[in-house]
């Protein structure tokens, strides 16, 4: 090993943050939601619905990824070409929904890290991408179907493989921000968007790269799988009032919400970012990931696996289970894992308990599957920079089961505290468990 950047582990810090979600078209609107308690719940609009037993869903709402940015970005350098738009004309045909919203949420992260003003003192090279789906292009996939049976392979279109490979998003970021460093896609179901962070982080504390554009999207939105979840009897049916109907903790939960989005984050080298005066929102201390090995679809008794993720992510990050005020939970409001998952917390967490915040921001997104790693990982990052808590919404009757854990879930109102440390969870089908823990710089 010739490379001068191996050595001890080296600090990684959040620079850059922005989304696209149900909530909110950038990540600035997306934290003010979550703060203030605001959900993106409602009818189904990406198709009719009606025979559904599920007709509600979390979307994303005016989202234009062809809109002009406020300002050109020149990410190949001052004499290189302008980037005016996250997503032009000609793209939106060529890339799948999740593309045009992963997109969208680089960008923006990548505007918000203020990274573009320093291109010209940054090694490319050592920039890299690691942005995750967890079902990929299933709209895309529906529609082609459609359009075969129709008309035949005459009718297939040319892009309909860049339409749905998974990792075409961040070969995609990659191209436009001129990162040419790692360039990788994690699909982890659930769990996507909390390894890709993980991972992301490992490669710039080992030296391998500098800059990371890191987080999961997903837009599945469709007859197939919102007909397939429900025939699981895993959504919510609570049509009639959509904005309460994702309700983790409370005992009258029925299932989740399908959500569609992508939160996106910008990792750094400590040092090069304090060198350059970048704003640091929290620093990147512990990554741990395991997997249950009990079931493909329910969280092992007493959240096992879940445990063991949250305890390797404390272990790495060297804190103490007191330093951390706040745990983002995977939450999805489903009846089973929610009580799995807050017993698994209680027992990490048994010490400090009655300093511990707890809240499930799919009270007000929604579930954005391979996204929704990042959506908490947002908020845990954003209680430390902000010092408030983002509120369970809808928990007007707390689940006994998840009562006798004595965690506070912070229903409904958003908490002023001052946060030292945050972890975040993210599990998914097929028993894989992500936790992250956040701290102060």
């Amino acid at each position: 090993m010739n490379n001068p950047n191996y050595g001890s582990p080296r600090r990684v810090v959040v620079t850059g943050l922005g989304a696209v979600s149900p909530v909110g078209n950038t990540g600035a609107e997306t934290w003010a939601s979550l703060a203030a308690g605001r959900s993106g719940i409602g009818p189904i609009t990406h198709f009719d619905a009606t025979e559904c037993t599920a007709k509600i869903a979390g979307e994303v709402k005016n989202y234009d990824p062809t809109a002009e940015l406020a300002n050109p970005l020149y990410p190949r350098g001052a004499d290189g070409p302008a980037l005016t738009q996250a997503l032009s004309p000609k793209d939106i045909k060529k890339f799948g929904r999740f593309t045009h919203l992963g997109a969208g949420a680089a960008v923006d992260a990548y505007i918000d890290s203020e990274l573009d003003a320093h291109r010209a003192e940054l090694d490319s090279d050592r920039m890299g991408v690691s942005l995750g789906v967890g079902m990929g292009g299933l709209p895309e996939m529906e529609a082609m179907h459609d359009t075969w049976k129709e008309g035949g392979f005459r009718k297939i279109s040319p892009f309909f493989i860049i339409q749905i490979a998974p990792n075409l998003l961040a070969g995609q970021v990659s191209l436009m921000l001129n990162f040419r460093g790692p360039n990788m896609s994690v699909a982890s179901a659930c769990a996507t968007s909390g390894h890709s962070i993980g991972e992301a982080s490992a490669a710039i504390a080992r030296g391998d790269v500098d800059v990371m554009i890191a987080g999961g999207s997903e837009s599945v939105v469709t007859p197939l799988a919102v007909g397939a979840f429900a025939k699981m009897r895993a959504l919510s049916t609570r049509n009639d009032d959509p904005e309460a109907a994702s309700r983790p903790y409370d005992v009258n939960r029925d299932g989740f919400v399908l959500s569609e989005g992508s939160v996106v984050f910008v990792l750094e080298e400590y040092e090069a970012a304090k060198k350059r005066g970048a704003k640091i929102y929290a620093e990147v201390r512990g990554y741990g990931a395991s997997a249950d090995a009990y079931h493909l679809s329910s969280l092992a008794p007493r959240g096992e696996g879940s445990v063991r993720a949250m305890r390797a992510a404390m272990d790495r990050s060297g804190l103490a289970c007191e330093d951390v005020g706040y745990v983002s939970a995977h939450a999805t409001s489903t009846p089973g894992g929610d009580g799995e998952e807050a017993a698994a917390i209680a027992e990490v967490f048994k010490d400090s308990k009655q300093s511990l915040h707890v809240s499930g921001v799919k009270s007000m997104t929604g579930h954005l599957l391979g996204g929704a790693g990042s959506m908490g990982a947002l908020a845990a990052v954003k209680s430390i920079d902000e010092g408030l808590i983002p509120p369970t919404i809808n928990l007007t009757n707390i689940d006994p089961v998840c009562a006798e854990t004595g965690l506070n879930f912070t229903p409904n109102v958003s908490v002023k505290k001052e946060v030292h440390a945050a972890l975040a969870n993210s599990f998914g089908f097929g028993g894989t468990n992500a936790s992250l823990v956040f701290a102060k710089v």
